[in-house]
């Protein structure tokens, strides 16, 4: 028997690596995964990133050993549990909910599962439960990330009572730990790289429309994408080859080249080699300190792996991110409005009876106690402005508005007029951008704040501290993912920032396949 893979660790290839030798089973894994969550989600320092796990795990798992014992499996994904963000519908009858982390939607019945959690049932994936989120995809008002109604505040497992970022804040801080062996976010604007970023992963927001949304909880068609959030950017491209594709049930994706490429084939290490990228260098003002010393040392760090930088590469001049913003929020809340009435009238059964905006705000007044949880996490002002704006000529304005900023004076812009192939930038300020265009944007990790960083106070939860993880993005055109996903990689490998530090002890689950083989669950 081969040594085991340590689960804090352990990427696709290399489970997939001790199914194929026999050294453990899919089984034993999903045992080993419910045990860490167990060890860590509600018990000990309660980081509260998973909101349950899926009864029929075990059962599915025996299946598809057997099935590989019998046949070889399916594939990269075949006995791999995945955590999926809770406003992504999975079978009714397998007995987990789709909630957004709200009361107002327990034990509703979906019409069906989403597109990509059917796409990786189908790949021999395990669904191993759903993850906490910023209630609504942090849609619902001013609210600190991570907090939801039927999980409570989520916290970072680098910082005790760190902010996660949101919203896809569980799956973050679930793939950050090891509580199973990737996750899956969702991004209206930054929710799926900014928690990332947060919690020292690589996650891969795709190009809106490369991965459907049909079942999934909405905030914004014009802005909302799935993707894969992971502990390496080879599990991400692994992910994506999965869960991209046409689906008619969202005719956004039928814009999308008709083959979807195998993302796996950009992990090249020499990726960087001849690539030309622009850092957005004039909007990088009042990024904290630290995160600016890191990024600069990273532009060196892709010049000696043989890319060119150019800086500045800068957005429009009339780019203003306050005025940008201003017009997202107009367009998010217009079509939150129309797209979450659309889902909730596609429920085939909804027992609290919530079927409009109305009906949600009127809910968590009457269920205060769950929802409206004072101190911090009182605010639905996001509801309420989201029931007054109508997808009128103001908003169709503002939708255009939004797609010029990012597109020809945003992202394309930039790449046309520097003759670059991506852009560079910290978190905060590449995420706005890349939203309003529907563009994708990939996130590695950078560094981590130092020692001697103060320790803000936690209200409830802590901006910064020290080993607060940071990341890098890199931004493209519609459906450069390929692009995106090797140059990440190279940079990735060459540096392995993610190996620099652990979560705070507390915060690492114990256990290991080692310590559930054999054992009767």
């Amino acid at each position: 028997m081969g040594s085991l893979p340590d689960l804090y660790e352990a990427g696709i290839e290399e489970v997939q690596d001790g199914l194929k030798k026999k050294c453990f089973t899919s089984v034993d894994l999903v045992k080993a995964y419910l045990a860490r969550i167990e060890e860590v989600n509600l018990k000990g320092p309660a980081l509260r990133a998973v909101l349950e796990t899926n009864p029929n795990a075990l059962k599915q798992a025996a299946e598809l050993d057997q099935e590989r014992e019998a046949s070889g499996p399916r594939g990269l994904l075949h006995g791999i549990p995945i955590l999926l963000k809770d406003n992504i519908a999975t079978l009714h009858s397998e007995g987990m909910n789709t909630t957004a982390g709200s009361y107002a939607l327990l034990d509703s019945v979906v019409d069906g599962e989403s597109f990509v959690a059917a796409r990786l049932r189908a790949a021999g994936a395990i669904l191993l439960g759903k993850c906490s989120l910023s209630e609504w995809a942090n849609w619902r008002g001013k609210v600190p990330s991570g907090f939801c109604g039927r999980g409570g505040q989520g916290t970072s497992p680098y910082v005790p009572l760190g902010n996660p970022s949101g919203s896809s804040s569980g799956s973050a801080i679930a793939g950050a730990i090891g509580l199973a062996t990737g996750t899956l976010g969702s991004e209206t604007d930054g929710s799926i790289v900014s928690p990332s970023s947060n919690c020292n992963l690589v996650g891969l927001k795709p190009t809106v429309g490369l991965t459907s949304r049909a079942g999934v909880i909405p905030i914004s068609e014009h802005q909302d994408s799935v993707g894969p959030m992971c502990r390496s950017v080879a599990d991400c491209a692994a992910i994506l080859s999965v869960i991209a594709g046409r689906d008619p049930h969202d005719n956004y994706t039928l814009n999308q080249p008709e083959t979807v490429p195998d993302y796996t084939k950009a992990l090249k290490k020499d990726g960087l080699r001849g690539a030309r990228l622009g850092v957005l260098r004039k909007v990088l003002h009042g990024v904290d300190a630290n995160i600016m010393i890191a990024f600069n040392k990273a532009l060196e760090d892709m010049k000696a792996l043989g890319a060119t930088i150019v800086d500045p590469a800068d957005l429009a001049d009339e780019w203003d991110y306050d005025e940008v913003w201003k017009r997202e929020e107009l367009v998010l809340c217009g079509d939150f409005r129309a797209n979450i009435h659309g889902y909730l009238s596609k429920l085939v059964e909804v027992p609290t009876g919530v079927r409009t905006v109305e009906d949600l705000i009127r809910f968590n007044e009457e269920n205060r106690e769950k929802e409206l949880v004072e101190p911090y996490w009182t605010d639905q002002a996001t509801f309420f402005k989201c029931s007054n704006i109508h997808q009128d000529s103001k908003f169709w304005d503002a939708v255009a508005y939004d797609y010029r900023m990012g597109r020809q004076d945003g992202v394309d812009g930039v790449l046309k007029k520097y003759e670059v192939d991506a852009i560079l930038a910290p978190i905060a300020r590449a995420s706005l951008p890349a939203a309003v265009a529907g563009y994708p944007l990939i996130v590695v990790p950078l560094g981590f704040q130092p020692p001697h960083v103060a320790l803000t106070e936690a209200n409830p939860t802590r901006m910064n501290g020290p080993n607060m993880p940071f990341g890098i993005s890199f931004l493209g055109t519609a459906y450069s993912e390929f692009q995106l996903i090797q140059y990440a990689y190279a940079y990735e490998q060459a540096t392995k920032h993610r190996l620099e530090k652990k979560a705070y002890p507390e915060a690492i689950p114990k256990t290991q396949l080692g310590d559930v083989m054999g054992k009767q669950s």
